[in-house]
């Protein structure tokens, strides 16, 4: 009975695999552009949103009605397709960036998806949501940018007082195209300096994305040149709410400057216990 149950797993197995969904017509696309210009030891290359065009009338697929919705699945959406991962040398990953009107870049990086550390301590905040917020809320990143402005998340996280300056930004940067922010915050510390905080949100399925963050510096440059630009990511992490501040390497890469996990909680759930412990980490730093 064991044996013949084993025989029919086996069989199912076989069957799934046979059945293996073939390549959607974006995987198709994408992985189309790849192989006509990918060589080995080549780090990055540059294509036209055109030749998805040229592939789809190869392929005999329909176009779908946006076609930047291809690129913008691939670069914050879905992972590549298979075949082009396996093309990435060990500790490195393919991604797509913006390269002007029309014209994108597969970039070999070294991190590309931005993951929160599962072993950081968190931070009880007091939750000053409203009640009809948190009625309506899901775990989107519009929910999440409310809670972090109800809240000041970010004003906590940078020790700056914070204001939010525009939702949704969408600007065009020179070498770039248009890019969009999630939001934007200006702020003003202690001594008088200005700051400028981009802000990129990702609900609980999605990842940030080094890309990402290198447009929100690209955007501070060019729209906001004598502010200090601090880009922050944000995300839900289960019953958290976890903020990155980035900065940009002596080598152009993202780098995590900092990372802090807060957690949303009744006033009366943060104990003396709780201050006496932030008090000593605080001391500690």
């Amino acid at each position: 009975m064991a044996k013949l149950t084993r025989k029919r797993l086996v069989t199912k197995a076989k069957r799934a695999e046979t059945k293996a969904k073939p390549p959607n017509r974006y995987q198709s696309l994408i992985l189309g552009v790849f192989t006509d210009h990918h060589q080995d030891n080549e780090p990055e290359f540059e294509f036209t949103r055109e030749e998805l065009e040229k592939h789809a009338k190869k392929l005999q697929m329909k176009l779908p009605k946006n076609l930047g919705d291809i690129l913008y699945s691939f670069r914050y959406r879905a992972p590549l397709p298979k075949e082009i991962l396996e093309k990435a040398p060990a500790g490195k990953s393919w991604i797509i960036r913006p390269a002007g009107k029309g014209k994108y870049r597969f970039a070999l990086v070294t991190v590309s998806n931005i993951k929160p550390s599962e072993m950081m301590a968190t931070t009880k905040v007091p939750d000053a949501t409203p009640g009809i917020i948190d009625k309506y809320a899901l775990n989107d990143e519009q929910a999440l940018l409310a809670k972090v402005r109800y809240n000041r998340l970010v004003d906590v996280f940078t020790g700056v007082t914070c204001y939010s300056l525009q939702n949704h930004l969408r600007t065009t940067v020179t070498d770039i195209g248009q890019v969009e922010t999630d939001e934007v915050y200006v702020g003003l510390d202690k001594k008088g300096a200005h700051y400028v905080f981009p802000v990129q949100a990702k609900g609980k399925t999605d990842r940030l994305n080094v890309v990402q963050i290198e447009q929100d510096v690209a955007v501070c440059r060019q729209k906001y040149p004598n502010l200090v630009c601090r880009p922050i990511g944000a995300q839900f992490l289960k019953d958290r709410i976890v903020l990155f501040e980035f900065e940009i390497s002596d080598e152009g890469l993202v780098t995590i400057l900092t990372e802090r996990h807060y957690s949303l909680v009744p006033q009366d759930q943060v104990t003396a216990e709780d201050l006496a412990k932030y008090r000593e980490r605080e001391h500690g730093e």
